[in-house]
């Protein structure tokens, strides 16, 4: 965890589409998913044929990893940032070493206004024979070039209920 926390919760509740605090939740995060931002036509194309879809009966483990970016990121041009986060940091390679056996999903929060409290919120599943794999990749991806913009990041771990 970097940065301020957010308060524990015992459930999480995932809905598509406009969501609305409801009572007792300790908190609401939003995002979207929308294309991808950092990745060239190769990459994007090999990480669309290696990834599983998400909800597969043995991804019994999932992790939602919310992640806000230093104002020094962000102020870096789009050609600076994609250098630091392949060429440096290697972040589509490492996550394709991780897929089929990691399946991910990256909501963008940024671009629903200044009040966001992350960036982006990634969310990720896989089956406890994966873990290892998962925990490497994290591991990696924050010690990379890219981490040190990382100012938030709350790490929190699920397994489904009754597994």
């Amino acid at each position: 965890m970097t940065g301020e926390p957010i308060l524990g919760a015992a459930r999480l509740y995932m809905a598509a589409g406009i969501a609305e605090r409801s009572e007792g939740a300790a908190w609401l995060l939003t995002g979207i998913t929308s294309n991808e931002r950092y990745v060239v036509r190769t990459e994007n194309a090999a990480l669309v044929s290696r990834q599983e879809g998400l909800g597969r009966p043995d991804a019994a483990r999932a992790a939602l990893i919310p992640i806000r970016k230093s104002a020094a990121w962000w102020a870096l041009p789009q050609d600076e940032r994609r250098h630091i986060f392949e060429e440096q940091s290697k972040h589509v390679a490492l996550g394709l070493k991780a897929l089929p056996a990691v399946a991910r999903r990256l909501h963008h929060c940024r671009d629903l206004g200044p009040d966001e409290p992350f960036d982006f919120l990634t969310w990720f599943e896989y089956s406890a024979t994966h873990s290892a794999e998962f925990e490497e990749l994290v591991q990696v991806l924050r010690a990379s070039p890219e981490g040190e913009y990382v100012e938030r990041e709350t790490d929190i771990r699920l397994s489904r209920a009754g597994i």
